[in-house]
């Protein structure tokens, strides 16, 4: 019997490598000769990097990077020689977790770090970037980005802006002549699973703002930012960021990387599956246990688990979801294609104790699904 294990991480208590680890264990005491392939996926966000290095074997390139608050600090990319392909995942110097809960305020910080990886991953020899924007900080629509590549963005009176999203409503005029020529050799691919557009009652700063930090007031501030550098970027490269899918994920950087960087956005789960390999790997499979921490509505929305189920109906192989909460009904998770389904907080005692102890109640959930194949009641249901 063959068995791929393709995760998300469990945000906060287990890597997609420990949720591998975890069910080989519990399938090992009552399938001991299962084939077991460990395939950890991601979506874009947090840990991509970690997963792609799991699979690819890259090297890790470690520089000093400006922080959301222009704040030095050490940040890392993946770098593939042979391919002369860099992996940047956004959240490494321009993500939430770099701030404390009172320094988070997306009205004041900056993309200026991701551009300066990407700057670095430039001058090393990269001929493909592949960006990550899942966990950002920002409401900058990019343009922090866009400075550390030699952009500038001036006011009225052509003084140059520090480029944070406060600023995006009194941009006038856009300067390219310092911009790097390098970028023009070099194809950008972003890992981006959100359609929402740039602004309005959907875009970057109504939908995520609030939980970026920004009061109600610097909410509606960034988002008539945004309207006005859309407006800018008409007028400057003639692309209406507006009609395009995605353009407001990451505080707008899938609008800034689509035009300071000619970048593709592509669904973050598919661009990894692709990278990966992932569709020929699980050739022959008889099931693929998937799981991410809170298995819920949002699910349907692009991410790991979507991309699993994907993958596994076009080769018709057997889905089990196993995760730390699940609030879908049985017949929706049926309707999605999920034939088995089970979570940690159904044998946990709380929720501090399945955190906790996620790893060992993950084990035993597995094994007793193993246990279900073995008497084959799976399919008596």
């Amino acid at each position: 019997m063959k068995i791929v294990l393709a995760p998300d991480k469990f945000k906060g208590s287990l890597t997609g490598i420990e949720f591998c680890n975890a069910v080989e264990d519990g399938l090992k005491l009552i399938l001991p000769h299962a084939k077991i392939i460990k395939l950890p996926l991601a979506d874009g966000g947090d840990g991509t990097i970690e997963i792609l290095d799991y699979h690819l074997k890259g090297m890790r390139i470690k520089i000093k990077a400006n922080d959301p608050l222009f704040r030095k600090i050490k940040v890392s990319y993946l770098y593939i020689e042979s391919s002369k392909t860099a992996f940047v995942e956004m959240a490494e110097a321009s993500g939430m977790r770099l701030l404390t809960n009172e320094e988070q305020n997306c009205f004041i910080t900056t993309t200026f770090g991701t551009g300066e990886i990407i700057q670095h991953a430039i001058k090393k020899g990269a001929k493909t970037i592949v960006l990550g924007i899942g966990g950002s900080a920002t409401n900058d629509c990019g343009i922090g980005m866009a400075s550390a590549l030699g952009f500038k963005f001036k006011d009225k009176n052509g003084t140059e802006l520090i480029p944070i999203g406060k600023n995006l409503s009194k941009i006038d005029k856009i300067d390219i002549s310092n911009v790097n020529k390098a970028l023009n050799t070099v194809t950008f691919k972003v890992a981006c699973d959100v359609t929402n557009p740039l602004y309005g009652k959907e875009g970057a700063a109504f939908v995520y703002a609030s939980q970026k930090g920004a009061s109600s007031e610097e909410v509606n501030l960034l988002n008539d930012g945004l309207e006005n550098f859309a407006n800018l970027l008409l007028e400057y490269f003639n692309i209406d960021v507006q009609k395009i899918k995605g353009a407001g994920a990451a505080g707008g950087m899938g609008a800034g990387a689509l035009v300071f960087l000619n970048a593709n956005l592509l669904s973050g789960i598919d661009l990894i599956k692709e990278i990966t390999d992932f569709d020929k790997k699980i050739k022959s499979a008889d099931w693929i246990i998937t799981g991410e921490g809170k298995l819920d509505s949002q699910t349907l929305s692009g991410k790991t688990i979507q991309g699993v189920i994907s993958s596994a109906k076009n080769q018709n192989i057997h889905v089990a979801a196993l995760c730390g909460s699940i609030t879908l009904e049985k017949e929706v998770l049926n309707n999605l294609g999920i034939l088995y389904a089970d979570s940690i907080i159904e044998i946990a005692s709380n929720l501090d104790d399945a955190m906790t102890n996620s790893y060992n109640y993950l084990s035993v959930i597995t094994s007793k699904f193993a246990k279900s194949i073995l008497n084959n009641s799976i399919f008596k249901k």
